[in-house]
């Protein structure tokens, strides 16, 4: 099991998870944050600083979101283990999902 960032993510991206993440599985796509299934240590330190509160823990994120669990698990899928977000850098694209989900009114 492992964490997920859900929709509430999306175009907010306050990055407090990625400060508080001391393993560095928490990358940024254009959109919103993932964590990466693999490198993620259920530490829990990410859930708590979330300002939007997206980050579930993956028996609980809500059916609503579900997909982000999938979307997630794909991203990484493609992307592979590069061992760490500051390794990697920014994530090119965002998953479908999030792609497809319009931008909420206000923000671009």
């Amino acid at each position: 099991m492992t964490y997920v960032i859900a929709q509430p993510c999306i175009d907010v991206k306050d990055k407090a998870c990625i400060e508080e993440c001391p393993v560095d599985c928490i990358y940024e796509g254009p959109r919103m944050l993932y964590i990466h299934p693999d490198e993620c240590v259920d530490c829990g330190a990410c859930e708590p600083v979330c300002p939007v509160e997206s980050i579930f823990y993956e028996e609980d994120l809500p059916e609503k979101w579900s997909a982000f669990g999938t979307a997630s698990a794909e991203v990484f899928n493609e992307l592979g283990s590069p061992g760490g977000s500051t390794v990697a850098g920014p994530l090119a694209r965002d998953h479908a999902v999030v792609e497809g989900v319009t931008a909420a009114v206000g923000q671009a």
